[in-house]
């Protein structure tokens, strides 16, 4: 779920306008998405885990 919430967040500015698309998919804001895209699910599974062992 949290690869659903961060690929959303990354194609929805796609419908602004084509002079702000420059600034949003900017090297750096691509840059921080893809540590997102590693980071996210790991941090998601640390912080869950004792619910993920108990159920």
């Amino acid at each position: 779920m949290t690869w659903v919430v961060l690929t959303a967040l990354f194609l929805a500015p796609s419908a602004l306008p084509a002079s702000w698309q420059y600034y949003i998919y900017s090297p750096a804001s691509v840059g921080l998405w893809m540590l997102a895209m590693l980071c996210g699910p790991v941090i998601a599974v640390f912080l869950k885990w004792n619910w993920i062992r108990h159920g």
